[in-house]
């Protein structure tokens, strides 16, 4: 169904059975990816009405330790990703973002979604407001921790997972995140 020999359909609902707890949001998931009542492609950021976005988990080789961006449109610190762009498969764009936005060599992406959020994006430049449909994949760094910060970021940094499960100001989904790591991780 997602192309290039990916079931997604099959991924959410392998993820469903892993995280049983969320399973509305595994909907809203499979509901896009079968829209049938709307021609534009949801791997496109053309489709106002929602689209797939690609994000990474970036854990360091010590598993203790994650990448976070100062989001440059947004102003949050979040996990790195960005738009499939037309990409089916989404842990191969989730990679290809963390590659992008880190600099980091040596990356390599964990198999089945770690993490799906579903969340607003405000109007910004005269792009109206919509919905990202964000999977989340683990992604391990090697050896090399030396980032270099792309034009998207106002910096990154490598944040104490524990901490971040722990810290009330942190953006609720790196939270969240940080809350399975540490409860199943990959």
């Amino acid at each position: 169904m997602a192309g290039e020999g990916v079931d997604l359909a099959a991924e959410f609902e392998a993820y469903r059975r892993r995280w049983p707890g969320e399973g509305e949001v595994v909907g809203h998931f499979l509901a896009l990816l079968a829209d049938p009542g709307d021609p534009d492609d949801p791997f496109q950021r053309e489709r106002l009405a929602g689209h797939f976005t690609a994000s990474s988990w970036l854990v360091a080789a010590d598993g203790a330790r994650t990448l976070l961006t100062h989001h440059r449109k947004l102003g949050l610190w979040l996990q790195l990703g960005g738009h499939a762009d037309g990409d089916r498969d989404l842990a191969r764009a989730a990679l290809r973002e963390a590659e992008e936005e880190s600099g980091l060599p040596g990356l390599s992406v964990a198999p089945g979604i770690f993490d799906l959020d579903r969340h607003w994006i405000p109007e910004h430049k005269g792009v109206p407001a919509h919905w990202h449909y964000d999977v989340r994949y683990v992604v391990r760094a090697g050896s090399d921790e030396t980032f270099v910060v792309s034009d998207e970021s106002h910096a990154l940094a490598w944040r104490d997972i524990a901490a971040l499960a722990r810290d009330d100001a942190a953006d609720a989904s790196v939270r969240r995140m940080a809350l399975k790591w540490l409860e199943k991780g990959v």
